[in-house]
């Protein structure tokens, strides 16, 4: 019997787990084929409607001349900035690793890395630069119904202007790719609000830590998921959900949470920028929005008007449970975050969609007729015809019919259980006696139906399927 041995420090002989067996146990060790929490495959339906919501953000920011730009997924994470809720390591909030003593994090919306660009290529870009981009991002946070680790994110940013006309028009431009998108007037609603106004609450509450100001920031961004009670929570000592997770408070006083609830019932707007981008709503007769106290926005660097897109219809889970589904998306004024790469005079206002969000939630609301292009199968009889195949294939495939040899191996019950599995509009049988006179049989998949047809009327009967 073969035996490892190991020697100890002090010269003892330690006997291992026999070879034969050890490799026995690591054959038996497989990965996992779950996903981690807040990961999810997507199937096509998903994707053609995801696909449908980019090709109409894209028309819409043409129409509103707004520039295309990609920016990498990872930066250094002293670019990005910490503005997530993070406490010691630059990692917490961010999926982050160490590289030749310097850390990248993968990142965490669009707006961070575009204050980067901008102080990169300050003097080559006009003034105001409006860009859009869509791009993956990543929060390592606890996922939701619809909230994701990874998600899609689309944003739209005026940067190098003050002018609170670019402000107003990002609410507009949103709202019209809703509506292009199938939702009505009545499905959705733009809140607009300011930190102007949090910044007179934390002085009428003599608040000046900047870590409790966060604190108390993302707890008010929680109240429309979360609701009041459980804000209030995270407000006071701190919050335990359902499973179990202790997100530390703020520590208020009861007559602090008492004032802030107070203030955040008021529907008066009191800020000079908000009043401002009312005028112009209604110089564009844009009604659907809505004077709310209560949006917050949970990042850090909003310094003036920020704005909230919520749904005004239930959203599901996947059990049929209507949830608290929060917004689909936002943004704000951020004038500082460019200035932090240098002396840059560099006003910005942005606003941003989470994709993945607003198509699970079309899902439930619209029926989308897209259709799935599947491919008409052609049949293998015999391996010594390739040519004969390509030459059918490649007739269908120059008139644009979606078209494949069979790619698998088998007789013909297992190409027919592949066509029907991969729903193919019909199949295409071609053997010997078919190539003798020139034609193949035709099978309409859907009614079964089957009939021979010359090679040149091939592809009107196709498409007569199809």
């Amino acid at each position: 019997m073969v035996r490892a041995a190991v020697c100890g420090t002090e010269g003892r002989q330690f006997e291992s787990v026999p070879v034969y067996q050890k490799m026995e146990k690591e054959k038996k060790i497989k990965p996992s084929k779950e996903l981690p929490s807040g990961f999810e495959d997507r199937q096509e339906k998903e994707l053609l409607i995801r696909d449908f919501v980019i090709s109409n953000i894209k028309e819409v920011m043409i129409k509103y001349g707004f520039q295309y730009l990609e920016t990498p997924s990872f930066e250094y994470t002293e670019s990005i900035g910490k503005f997530l809720p993070d406490k010691d390591r630059p990692g917490e909030g961010v999926f982050s690793f160490k590289d030749e003593n310097k850390w990248l994090s993968l990142r965490y919306d669009l707006t961070a890395p575009l204050a980067r660009y901008v102080a990169k290529n300050f003097n080559e870009i006009p003034k105001p630069f409006k860009r859009y981009q869509l791009g993956t991002v990543w929060r390592n946070e606890k996922p939701g119904p619809g909230r994701y680790r990874e998600f899609l994110q689309f944003d739209a940013d005026y940067v190098g202007t003050k002018n609170l006309q670019a402000d107003a028009e990002l609410c507009i431009l949103i709202s019209e790719i809703l509506e292009k998108c199938g939702l009505g007037k009545a499905d959705y609603i733009v809140k607009i609000s300011s930190r102007k106004f949090t910044d007179k609450l934390f002085e009428q509450l003599k608040i000046k830590s900047k870590d409790q100001i966060s604190i108390i920031l993302r707890a008010l961004d929680k109240i429309d998921r979360l609701g009041w009670s459980e804000a209030q929570k995270l407000l006071g000592e701190g919050r335990k959900d359902k499973s179990g997770d202790y997100t530390k408070g703020a520590n208020l006083k009861n007559e602090q949470i008492k004032i802030i609830e107070n203030a955040l019932k008021s529907d008066v707007p009191d800020s000079e920028d908000v009043l401002e981008i009312i005028k112009i709503f209604e110089a564009y007769n844009f009604k659907n929005y809505k004077f709310d106290p209560s949006v917050i926005r949970g990042l850090e660097y909003y310094t003036g008007p920020i704005f909230e897109v919520n749904l005004n219809f239930d959203v599901k889970n996947l059990k049929g449970q209507t949830i608290q589904f929060g917004s689909i998306g936002g943004g704000g004024r951020y004038d500082n975050l460019v200035s932090n790469f240098g002396n840059l005079d560099c006003p910005a206002t942005g606003i941003s969609i989470g994709l993945d969000r607003l198509v699970f939630a079309l899902m439930q609301k619209k029926d989308f007729k897209i259709k799935s292009t599947r491919p008409v199968v052609i049949c293998v009889f015999d391996q010594n015809k390739t040519k004969q195949y390509i030459d059918i294939l490649n007739k269908l495939r120059s008139t644009n019919i979606s078209s494949e040899i069979y790619p698998g191996e088998g007789k013909l019950k297992k190409q027919m259980e592949y066509a029907n599995k991969i729903e193919s509009p019909c199949a295409i049988f071609y053997g010997e006696d078919e190539i003798k006179k020139a034609e193949v049989k035709l099978r309409n998949l859907k009614t079964g139906e089957e009939l021979s047809v010359k090679v040149e009327n091939l592809i009107d009967e196709i498409k007569k399927i199809i």
